[in-house]
């Protein structure tokens, strides 16, 4: 650090932040040349005028803490509790604990504050993170060991509701090897104050008074007011925001649109008789649906239902091979404004119906099993493992979860998207094989002769005399020879015989992976009718 610096540190701190901005809130630097500190304090707003009286600082980094105080009142001694240590209403936003080198000290932030914008703390990274209305997530709080940084959006917000404003106090002190002559400097004090700031800037020489050997010094201390938003703006005041969708064509073939919001939409009770109906059919192409199949530990794509959390929830016809369709009015309803955005840009022309599963379920209330095979197989998994859950197949561990959860017929024909389901449907079938079950059927001499998994269960079906197994055992040698010489290795002759067995040259890669899992829903077929 050097003096031609100090200007620069000045100004920044006291420019007007935007409420996208990652505001500092707290530094601490102690260095060689240097001395530098940023501390925060809430201050209520009608002592503003008493707070910018003079440049010190109203709260300092050990204070903000309760304690009981205690006092004479007529002769009688009492004991009064202060939850911030003072009477003045001034609380911290940043708290330094200090365990006096017992334990290591760390920072907190205000509890009030974490909990008003109900903030996720995530320990690996030292941030905390905002979950919005969508299920996006934004990093509200950055904390290292000597600043921490808040969104001033948030923050601005925190202070409406509490009627308090933000006092950014802060105290530097640059040495320099050049005494004020060298450096063309002269010995003075310089105070400023405006609407949102006080502060002085100072410069001094030590006068072979410094320990380290430094000659000159330049100091700046004061404070900077951070204003609440209006009330109107703090974080409760959201409208509702609907967009359009395409809904059909007309004669000339253009597209003919109308706005998602269920109270414009007519109904069957005579609502807005001359508009669009809540039910009308929205069609989208498949891919929609890519961002949730790729985000399984907050999305989950389920038969006719799509979930953020516990967040929000849409239904949705999934059962045909290339769309999705959507009744107008819970686009509407159910979907954030940014969620509808997404939607919105995979919104494609009408084609086809609705399906046969869909109008049963949410016209006819009448239960009914969808016919899409990773549904299907999804289903039936779930019901052989409860059945059976220590028996052929062992359950994900938590950490591979998302390859049953990422399960589905491919949304396109890349090869990316081929492998990784290979990879996935493998993880789930082959590598799940439960050996200690496989072995209890097997003397010392075969465990230690049959090698992988597969020849186990082999050597274990016919054992049991079992019928017709030798297609299912094939099936399971094919998927982990296409996984092991496509998605675990670089492809090679390996992978070209193994597409001359499945006919890749000729079929595309979807008509391959839907011919893969009905083969694996047979495979479970086979497994839930053994006795």
């Amino acid at each position: 650090m050097n003096f031609d610096k100090a200007k620069d540190y000045l100004n920044e701190l006291l420019r007007n932040p935007k409420p996208t901005e990652m505001l500092i809130v707290y530094f601490s630097s102690y260095g060689d040349n240097h001395n530098c500190g940023i501390h925060p304090a809430l201050i209520p707003i009608d002592q503003k005028e008493d707070i910018l009286l003079d440049y010190g600082w109203d709260l300092r980094h050990e204070e903000g803490l309760p304690k009981n105080i205690a006092y004479c009142s007529n002769g009688e001694k009492k004991i009064e509790y202060l939850r911030f240590g003072n009477d003045r209403g001034i609380e911290p936003l940043v708290i330094c604990r200090n365990f006096h080198g017992i334990r290591e000290d760390y920072i907190e932030i205000s509890e009030e504050f974490r909990l008003y914008h109900n903030l996720y703390y995530d320990a690996k990274n030292n941030t905390y993170i905002k979950i919005e209305s969508d299920g996006s997530e934004t990093t509200i709080i950055e904390v290292s060991k000597d600043q921490v940084k808040i969104r001033v959006k948030e923050l601005k917000q925190f202070l409406a509701v509490k009627d308090m404003f933000l006092s950014i106090q802060f105290d530097y002190r640059i040495d320099s090897n050049l005494s004020l002559e060298e450096l063309n400097k002269e010995q003075n004090l310089e105070e400023y104050k405006n609407d949102l700031s006080i502060w002085s800037i100072g410069y001094g020489d030590f006068n072979g008074f410094s320990c380290n050997g430094y000659k000159s010094f330049v100091r700046f201390t004061g404070k900077k007011l951070i204003f609440p938003f209006d009330k109107s703006k703090k974080k409760s005041s959201i409208k509702d925001e609907y967009i359009d969708f395409i809904i059909d064509v007309n004669d000339d073939g253009e597209e003919i649109l109308f706005n998602s919001n269920p109270g414009l939409l007519g109904n069957y009770f005579g609502a807005n008789p001359n508009n669009p109906d809540y039910l009308t059919p929205v069609y989208f192409d498949k891919e929609v649906l890519s961002k949730y199949y790729n985000l399984p530990s907050k999305y989950s794509v389920e038969d006719s239902y799509l979930r953020c959390g516990t967040l929000w929830g849409l239904q949705m016809d999934n059962h045909h091979q290339d769309m999705i369709c959507v009744w107008l009015g819970d686009l509407g309803r159910d979907l954030p404004y940014k969620e509808q955005l997404h939607w919105r840009s995979y919104n494609i022309l009408p084609k086809g119906k609705v399906s046969n599963t869909f109008v049963k379920r949410q016209l006819l209330a009448e239960p009914t099993d969808s016919e899409e095979i990773d549904h299907i197989f999804k289903i039936k998994y779930q019901k052989l493992l409860s059945q059976n859950n220590d028996g052929w197949l062992l359950p994900l561990k938590q950490n591979d979860q998302h390859h049953l959860a990422s399960l589905k017929l491919p949304l396109t024909n890349e090869q990316k998207e081929f492998d990784e389901l290979v990879l996935s449907l493998t993880k789930i079938l082959v590598d799940s094989l439960n050996e200690k079950f496989l072995n209890s059927y097997l003397d010392k001499q075969d465990v230690e002769s049959l090698k992988g998994s597969i020849s186990k269960l082999e050597f274990v079906l016919d054992k049991l005399n079992l019928e017709n197994f030798e297609e299912h055992i094939q099936f399971l040698r094919t998927l982990q020879g296409l996984r092991s010489s496509s998605s675990a290795h670089r492809k090679g002759r390996n992978y070209e015989k193994i597409s001359k067995t499945l006919d890749i040259e000729n079929k595309d890669l979807i008509t391959i992976f839907t011919e893969i899992l009905s083969k694996a829903t047979k495979l479970l077929d086979y497994f839930l009718d053994i006795k």
